[in-house]
This record gives C-alpha cells, structure tokens and sequence, in this order.
C-alpha cells in the first residue's frame, strides 16, 4: 500500500459475511483511525452493487473478506493488513489486530487458518457459505 496522504472525504469500504459471527463481530469491534474519512460495512449476502466489483475481480468471499480503498480491492490476508494499517491502536482488540496483520508473512500464515474456523463455525450453526 502506498504512503498517500487520505482526505476525510474517501471512503473505506470492506465486504464481510453477516452470517459469520467472527466477521460480524471484527467490523463491529474494529476502530479505523479518524484519517480514513467514512468507513461503509457492507455485508456480501447482500445486494449491494459494490459486491459486482468484487465478483468482477472474480473474489470468492467464502475465501476472505474484501476492502475497497483508494480504489484498490484488496483480499483475504491482504484486507487484514490494510486494515491494521489504517487501525487505531485504541483498545486490546485493536492494538493485537494490528500487531497480527500489520506483519504481510504472518497475516498470510494466520489466515488460512481464520478462514477454516469461520468455515467449521458457519457448518456448526447451520449457515451456508456466500457462494452456496
């Protein structure tokens, strides 16, 4: 990710499952430093026609989140890392993310591993992956 210097008017998007707890609940609990303007959550069951982008790129969200950012989709552990970059460091949550995934190698070693768990989670509740 390049250093570029944000305005408060862009927009961070980030695509996540609604019906997995652990995404829900990363979105919910994750702090963006005030420099990254307007943060939209949406949710990729859903119809939102950003989700056409992300199926342009030919994405599987069942594989990983997405963020859309400075025009650039990022996805999977690559998301992640440019999450905790723009993180705050407000709070255990926040400052252990970034530790995490502000590191590319580790991010990419831990989340196959966040990807399996949220698929063993989605089977345990009855939920079906996006794509299903």
């Amino acid at each position: 990710m390049s250093a570029e210097t944000t305005t408060q008017t862009e927009v961070l998007t980030v695509i996540y499952d609604g019906e997995c707890p652990f995404c829900s609940n990363y979105v919910r609990l994750y702090r963006l430093r005030q420099l990254v303007g307007q943060v939209r959550l949406v949710d990729a069951r859903g119809d939102d026609p950003v989700l056409h982008v992300v199926h342009d790129a030919r994405l599987n969200l069942d594989e990983g989140m997405a963020v859309l950012w400075q025009g650039r989709l990022y996805h999977g552990a690559e998301a992640l890392h440019v999450l905790a970059l723009l993180g705050s460091e407000t709070g255990l949550f926040n400052r252990v993310n970034r530790w995490l995934f502000s590191r590319p190698r580790l991010g990419r070693r831990l989340y196959p591993w966040m990807v399996a768990g949220r698929r063993l989670t989605l089977r345990l509740l009855g939920r079906k992956l996006i794509a299903e």
